[in-house]
Formats: structure tokens, C-alpha cells, sequence
């Protein structure tokens, strides 16, 4: 099987100090913390070190002497350093994860507005699941950098830089034969890190497999389920999941391997210690504290350089986390606003297209040259094969994308010389497509704008008649919605989009085929509210079957991406021409009426 590994699972340096840069100026509004967190390490580092040398004074001058009354002295002083070092690790790891929690949470926010502003050409070209994956799971794994990794990692170099201290205080050449088994530690701890980053790119590459294959497969449940496919998939799963299975335990392989092999680098080092302090103490040249806090300073000394590997993970981790949250976040994929927007007045929903030129992709166009008018308060269709360039008309009416050439005028002014939100708030758009959100019916309406109170929410449903279903749920218009609207059915689905529209009061309405998937009821209704609807709004329909279209006060007929065809639908018939084709095919089996 090819190993196509894309952006998702590509695993990039360790550390980069260019990210790590960028990745600090989240900590930078919460720096107070930060400090106050790092003063609260330097000070809790020396509390651990400190209990082996009260033990070696405990040892040296009260135990051998028999002093109990010193023997009192010193353990309530080692009771009283356990304690403030208990009540200060509390408050560090509040103040950690506060930290961390709170720059998530300012990350998340950037990351969810900056989607927000990107140009659908994004989002065609961008797997929805990639993105959901940059906020939540990429998000997620810099909260162990930010709330345990930038600052923990102070607290185990302080550790390691006391005991240190400590040690050579007491003793300069046993400190210098415990230290001799480090160049072994190193060592090993070098080849551990590149063996656990393979094994971690392998883990992190399955691991993003499974998820799209679960991801897909459930979204497709019901294709699976109809061509009886269950076997079948359930073995791609498996094999996957084995997959990833066995990537996790080679990783746990070189775990199972370094530990132990740190506590045998430890052990040997306690065994010099015994060694060469014995001796020292048989030859009185030591005292027996000072071999008992070596072998306690011993114990201590690898403990953070364990947990250092762990962050060694975490920065790896974050690093290749950070690198795609700042590829989403560097995406220039705008829509650019103008930098003196033209405002628009009194809209009236004159649109006119001046010989515009489209392309997706580079120089292949797909609408060429196209040029027309459309009064205020006209109903204008576009009809034509399938990829003549129909929905493209919306797409760019909108400014979801910007022409390359020509013109496209509202009330006059060229779209591009205005806010695209401003331009927007005059526009309504139906799709054949509804897309419904977690919440009730009225927030679905309202879409939770505080201007749209409730009379026009039942005004607008009353007007599309889709308060006649509504009227018959338990909550009415609370009436729960689930996902996508699972609950409803679609023309219901698509009569609370036609609402949604509506309640916006906007100035241009644009219906891409909005009853294509109501019942002929249903149909009938939309149909008869419409002329209604439509006084003193500019309509443009995208329409497939032309039986919805008869009565536009124009029909643009859209061929290979060129207007080949104008008229009302009596004079495209006299033609004899593309619309008099696609009306034909769709009455074949109907006596064709002739215009008089």
C-alpha cells in the first residue's frame, strides 16, 4: 500500500525555535503567571534536594551523637518542608493549567475566526475533518506544552541544578564518580528519542487513517449497510486499527526499553556510590550521612531526567501540532475587502453583469463574458445543463468568489468596491441543499440574530406555510433540531430554510432550486406564497425543472459557461433553440404548447 502522507501526519523538527517564538506571544497577556510560576519552581526545586542534606545532618550530628531533642528539631523541620512543598506544587499546578487553559482557549478562538474569514476556495479544497482536527485534537496537544511543558520543564532543571549543588557541597569526588555513568544515559537517551520519534510519526500516520476511515464510513453508513458492504468494510477497519495497534507498541517497546534502563544506569550508580563511599567511610573520610543523602540524591537525580524525555514527546508533539495550526492560520485565502468600502443605500436590487469572466482554477473559465440586467423587483431564471455555470452565478453574486474580469453591479456600484458583509445583508440565499444547525427551529430562523424577534420569525413561516407543521410539535417553534436536522423531514427542512430567508427581509433573493425536494403540496404552497413574497425584492432562481420558471419575467439560458439564450419562457420557446431543447426533454412525453 503507497504511503501518501500528507500535511496531517508529516512530523517536523523536534524544536524549532521559529514556532516556539510564535507559540510564546499567547503565553505573552498571561507573562505575570508565567514568572510567578517559574519564582514558584526555582524555590519548590530546592525543597527536594533539601531533605537528603537534613537527612545527612540528622544523621551526622543527632543520630550518632544520640541527640534526640536535635533528632525532634530536624524532622519537624523535614515535616514542615514536605508540607510547603505539597502547598506550593498545588498552587503551581493551578496556576500551570490556568495558564494553559486560557491560551487554548485564546488559540481556539483565533483559529474559529479565522476559518470564519477564509473564501469558500478554501473549504473546496480543505476536508472539513483536517480542520475540525486543527482546532480540537492540534489545540489540544499544546495544552499539555503550555500548562506542563514550557514551565514544568523549569521545575526539573532546578531540580537536577540543586542536587547538584548539594552534591558537590558535601562531596566533590563522589559527586564525580556518581556522575560517571552519565555519558551512558546520555547515550541511550539520544538513541531512545530517535527510535520514539520514528515510531511516533507511524502512530500519528495510522492513527489519522483511522479517524478518516471511521469519520467517512459513518457519515456513509447507509451506502454500506444498502449494498451490504458490512464485511468488506469491517475488514479495511480491522487492518487499519491493526495497523495502528502495532505502531503503538513499537512505541511502547522503546519505553519498555529506556525505563528500565535508566533505573539499571541508577542502580549502578548507587552501586558505585556504596563502593567508593564505603571505603571512604572505612577509611574515615566519610560520614555515613553523607553516603546515605548520595544515595538518596541518586534516586532523585534520574527522576527529571525521566520526566525530561516525557517532555521531549511533548515538545514533539507540539511542534508538529503548532506547524499546522500556523499553516491554517498563515492561509490568505480571502475575499479582500475593499479598503474604503462604498456603503449602500437604500437598496433597490438592481443587478447587472458586465462581460464577466469566472474561473475556480487558473484560466479554466467557467463563465465567459456574460453580460445582463436585471431590474429592481424583477423575477429573473437561469437554466442550463448541468456545469453551464448556474450556481457559479450565486457564488460570485455573493463575492463567496471574485471575478477575474468584467463587472458585476448592484444598484450601480461594483460589488467589489463593497464591504462583503455589507453586501450580504441584502442578499438571501435558499439552497437545494439545506443545512440546518444544532439548536430549535426559531434560532435556525433567527440564526440567534437579536434583530429578528419573534412576530417576524411567525411571519415569515406563515408566509412559506411552514407553520403548519410547526404548529403540530410538542415545543412549537423551541421544538428541538438535531444535527442537520435529522429530526425533520426534508421538505420541512427545506420550507424552515425558505423562512430563514425570508425573515431577513432582504432586498435580493436567490433560490437555487428551492423546491426541488417538497412534495407537490409543499410545492404548490411556495409556489402561491412567492408572488407575494417577491413584490419589491429582486428574485434569482436556479431552476432544473423549467415547470417552476414558466412565469419569470426573464430566462437566462446558460450554455458551456456562455448566455446563449434570453427571453420570457413563451419567446426561448418560439426559438427553437437550447431552452426549447430542455423543455422537450423534460415534456417528451407531453404535447409541446406553441406560443400564438
Amino acid at each position: 500500500m503507497a504511503d501518501n502522507r500528507h500535511d496531517d501526519e508529516i512530523l517536523g523538527k523536534a524544536y524549532d525555535a521559529r514556532l516556539m517564538k510564535r507559540l510564546l506571544t499567547y503565553v505573552k497577556p498571561y507573562k505575570k503567571y508565567v514568572f510567578f510560576a517559574i519564582l514558584l519552581n526555582i524555590f519548590v526545586a530546592a525543597l527536594g534536594p533539601l531533605r537528603p542534606y537534613l537527612t545527612k545532618v540528622a544523621i551526622d550530628n543527632y543520630i550518632v551523637n544520640s541527640n534526640y531533642k536535635g533528632l525532634l528539631l530536624i524532622s519537624l523541620v523535614l515535616f514542615i518542608s514536605l508540607m510547603l512543598q505539597a502547598a506550593i506544587q498545588y498552587f503551581l499546578t493551578y496556576y500551570t493549567q490556568y495558564l494553559g487553559q486560557k491560551t487554548l482557549y485564546d488559540l481556539r478562538v483565533q483559529i474559529f475566526s479565522h476559518v470564519q474569514k477564509l473564501a469558500l476556495k478554501f473549504f473546496d479544497k480543505t476536508p472539513i475533518g483536517r480542520i475540525v482536527t486543527r482546532t480540537t485534537n492540534d489545540v489540544e496537544s499544546l495544552g499539555e506544552l503550555f500548562s506542563s511543558g514550557i514551565v514544568m520543564v523549569f521545575s526539573d532543571v532546578f531540580i537536577i541544578i540543586w542536587i547538584l549543588a548539594f552534591m558537590f557541597f558535601m562531596d566533590v569526588k563522589l559527586s564525580l564518580v556518581t556522575l560517571s555513568v552519565l555519558p551512558v544515559l546520555i547515550y541511550g537517551t539520544f538513541l531512545f528519542r530517535k527510535k520514539v520519534r520514528e515510531t511516533y510519526r507511524d502512530v500519528r500516520y495510522h492513527l489519522a487513517r483511522l479517524n478518516s476511515y471511521m469519520q467517512e464510513h459513518v457519515t456513509g453508513m447507509n451506502i454500506v449497510q444498502i449494498f451490504r458492504k458490512e464485511k468488506e468494510e469491517f475488514n479495511k477497519f480491522s487492518s487499519i486499527n491493526a495497523d495502528h495497534r502495532d505502531a503503538n507498541i513499537r512505541s511502547i517497546f522503546y519505553y519498555a526499553i529506556f525505563y528500565p534502563s535508566v533505573e539499571l544506569i541508577s542502580s549502578a550508580a548507587i552501586a558505585l556510590i556504596i563502593w567508593y563511599g564505603g571505603g571512604e567511610i572505612i577509611q574515615k573520610q566519610m560520614t555515613i550521612g553523607v553516603l546515605f543523602a548520595f544515595i538518596q540524591y541518586t534516586e532523585m537525580f534520574f527522576r527529571p531526567i525521566r520526566d525530561l524525555s516525557e517532555k521531549y514527546n511533548i515538545l514533539q508533539t507540539s511542534m508538529a501540532s503548532s506547524e499546522r495550526i500556523f499553516k491554517l492560520l498563515d492561509n490568505q485565502t480571502f475575499v479582500q475587502n475593499p479598503e474604503n468600502p462604498v456603503e449602500l443605500q437604500n437598496v433597490k436590487g438592481d443587478i447587472s453583469f458586465k462581460n464577466v469572466w469566472f474561473a475556480y482554477e487558473n484560466e479554466n473559465f467557467v463563465l465567459k463574458n456574460i453580460s445582463f440586467d436585471i431590474r429592481a423587483g424583477e423575477t429573473v431564471a437561469i437554466v442550463g445543463h448541468t456545469g453551464a455555470g448556474k450556481s457559479t452565478i450565486i457564488n460570485i453574486l455573493t463575492r463567496f468568489y471574485d471575478i477575474q474580469k468584467g463587472q458585476i453591479l448592484v444598484d450601480g456600484i461594483d460589488i467589489r468596491l463593497v464591504d462583503k458583509r455589507e453586501l450580504r445583508k441584502h442578499i438571501s440565499i435558499v439552497l437545494q441543499d439545506v443545512y440546518l444547525f444544532s439548536g430549535t427551529i426559531k434560532s435556525n430562523i433567527t440564526m440567534d440574530n437579536p434583530e429578528i424577534n419573534f412576530e417576524k420569525v411567525v411571519h415569515a413561516a406563515k408566509l412559506v406555510g411552514a407553520d403548519k407543521f410547526i404548529a403540530n410539535l410538542p415545543q412549537k417553534y423551541d421544538e428541538e433540531v438535531k444535527e442537520r436536522g435529522a429530526t425533520l423531514s426534508v421538505g420541512q427542512k427545506q420550507l424552515i430554510s425558505f423562512a430563514r430567508a425570508l425573515a431577513y427581509d432582504p432586498k435580493i433573493l436567490i433560490l437555487d432550486e428551492a423546491t426541488s425536494s417538497v412534495d407537490t403540496d409543499t410545492e404548490k404552497l411556495i409556489q402561491q406564497a412567492i408572488e407575494n413574497l417577491l413584490k419589491g425584492r429582486t428574485a434569482v432562481v436556479i431552476a432544473h425543472r423549467l415547470s417552476t420558471i414558466q412565469n419569470a419575467d426573464k430566462i437566462i439560458v446558460l450554455h458551456k459557461g456562455e448566455l446563449k439564450e434570453m427571453g420570457t419562457h413563451q419567446q426561448l420557446l418560439a426559438k427553437r433553440g437550447i431552452y426549447y431543447k430542455l423543455y422537450q426533454l423534460q415534456y417528451k412525453d407531453q404535447e409541446l404548447v406553441s406560443p400564438k
